[in-house]
């Protein structure tokens, strides 16, 4: 019988950083200081998923971003200032990564879940290496330790929303079938990336970037609060057309229990 053989997750705001806030806000931080310039965090969010040089550039893209660069500089956004911007980033995002290493809540039941049924846990990121070689032992004292791990620069190939880092998980996992690996993410480029790789996708709702909570403004909401930050994150989610939708990492079991039924009755991502 065909069962699920590997789960790739995504990091910020899908195993840690609820909200995904360590990224976006230095993002924020790093426009500020290397110019001066003004981004808000809601459009620090919509490129997420991206590499962040890839990130950075998409932020300039944005039409009101473009626009407010246009009449601050008198020039277009130019890969020099793209740049520069990226090199502020980059240390600040390794300063500063590990102080948002916290594991979503529901992470370790679901690692436990994993390990119990013979499952291998993949992960890629849109962090490049220098992060994520900050975040990684942050991340095991915390208990989460996947059996392999991609940064976004890792590969020659690039990264999301190409299917290099879900693809090299498999072959470093020494998984026999794509179709048995699902690809968990908080953004859209990293569920076409599942896509692309011919994986099982899991859109995350509530716990990533699309939704913007914080874990406390999560745990406090009331159930009308939640369906309005559900009803903005599958807004987002469209295009993506994930196989499957939850809140968070804590709802993925019975997703397992329902692709490894499908698998059996031989569906195929």
């Amino acid at each position: 019988m065909k069962q699920v053989q590997a789960v790739i997750f995504d990091w910020a705001g899908t195993v840690v950083d609820f909200g995904s806030f360590a990224p976006t806000t230095i993002f924020v931080e790093a426009f500020k200081r290397e110019y001066d310039f003004d981004i808000s965090l809601a459009e620090a969010r919509v490129p997420m998923g991206l590499g962040k040089w890839d990130h950075i550039q998409a932020v300039g893209a944005l039409p009101e971003v473009a626009a407010r660069w246009q009449a601050q500089f008198g020039r277009e956004m130019t890969r020099e200032d793209i740049d520069n911007i990226y090199q502020t980033f980059m240390p600040l995002q390794v300063a500063k990564v590990a102080q948002h290493a916290d594991l979503i809540p529901g992470t370790l039941d679901v690692v436990s879940h994993l390990r119990e049924y013979g499952i291998k846990m993949g992960s890629c990121s849109g962090y490049p290496r220098v992060v994520m070689d900050e975040l990684l032992p942050a991340a095991e004292a915390n208990g989460f330790k996947p059996d392999y791990v991609v940064a976004t620069d890792d590969l020659a190939a690039g990264g999301r929303p190409g299917p290099f880092m879900a693809l090299q998980n498999v072959i470093a996992l020494g998984i026999q079938d794509v179709a048995a690996c699902i690809k968990v993410d908080d953004s859209v480029p990293g569920i076409e990336e599942g896509h692309n790789a011919g994986m099982w996708t899991v859109a995350l709702l509530l716990s990533g970037n699309e939704a913007g909570l914080t874990e406390q403004e999560f745990l406090n909401a009331s159930e009308s609060a939640l369906d309005l930050a559900r009803a903005k994150s599958k807004k987002a989610f469209e295009r993506s057309h994930a196989h499957y939708q939850i809140d968070t990492i804590a709802d993925l079991p019975a997703v397992i229990v329902d692709i490894n039924r499908r698998l059996a009755a031989g569906e195929r991502p």
